[in-house]
């Protein structure tokens, strides 16, 4: 073999080499993920971090649970009967995750990944009144579970694996920049391969932020869902009120002593003729 011949075969290899470790790069930064769980005060919520390049790209706080319908046979045999399985997110779960500039993705496996859970989100500019504004959604669930687990399910017809998917998603809508929280329940109905069942899947606690995180491990400014701020709201109007109240009260015994103590100053003109003897 010439010496061009040998030059090729190297610069192939070289080529190689680099999609090679191009390649290896971008599965060890999606690999970057850590389950920090343990340092949750609530035992129900577990907290999910995605880093890449050694920053934190996105965060998950929240608490999941799976209500699942499947078949189990009737005593008799002959009819089929409809049970349901609870299924919750439980801590040491396995996690990864792909960070990206307008799509990020979420993913967690448990029980021997019996059970997976895909979230994906998007981030869109749309255009107002006021300019263009930058959102972000979560667009799209997607949960696979095995009814041939044996922890959750019970002698359950054609047990196997299943994947319940969401339809047309746009939930936690964010400003760009900011984070989502919301401590109230929120459901998301996902239509099941097991024929005519739609499993329900239970978010609580929620805040996740999976764009833009200045800090590392630290969410932006939190934007809160509406029935957090409605319940807020509930909590601080007595209060507000029993202030305003108490206040209107205060006011009005000033007044009263002022008025009261003005009036008892006054010289009292009498009022029949005969009264004038008697002053002097």
């Amino acid at each position: 073999m010439d010496l061009r011949g040998r030059a090729f075969l190297s610069v192939h290899r070289l080529r190689i080499l680099l999609m090679l470790f191009h390649t290896m790069a971008q599965i060890m930064a999606e690999q970057e993920v850590e389950n920090l769980s343990g340092l949750s005060t609530n035992p129900e919520k577990d907290i999910f971090v995605v880093r890449e390049n050694g920053t934190t790209c996105l965060m998950a706080e929240f608490a999941a649970k799976f209500i699942v319908p499947y078949d189990v046979w009737a005593s008799n045999y002959v009819d089929l009967i409809t049970e349901q399985a609870d299924i919750a997110l439980t801590r040491g779960a396995e996690v990864n995750g792909r960070c990206g500039s307008s799509e990020s993705e979420l993913q967690v496996f448990w029980v021997d990944r019996a059970y997976v859970l895909k979230m994906l989100f998007l981030k869109e500019s749309h255009n107002t009144s006021k300019g263009p504004e930058a959102t972000w959604r979560l667009s799209k669930v997607q949960f696979v579970y095995d009814s041939a687990e044996k922890t959750h399910f019970k002698d359950a017809v054609s047990a196997g694996k299943h994947t319940a998917n969401s339809h047309h998603l746009s939930a936690l809508v964010t400003p760009a920049g900011k984070s989502y929280e919301c401590q109230a329940q929120q459901t998301i109905s996902l239509a099941s391969s097991d024929p005519q069942k739609t499993v329900t899947m239970i978010l609580s606690a929620v805040h996740i932020q999976p764009f833009d995180i200045i800090s590392d491990f630290v969410f932006s400014e939190e934007h809160k869902c509406p029935v957090d701020e409605r319940e807020q709201l509930e909590e601080t109007l007595p209060l507000i009120l029993g202030l305003i109240l108490g206040l209107v009260i205060v006011v009005t015994l000033v007044i009263y002593h002022i008025h009261h103590k003005m009036t008892a100053n006054q010289v009292q003109i009498p009022r029949d003729r005969s009264e004038y003897k008697h002053m002097g």
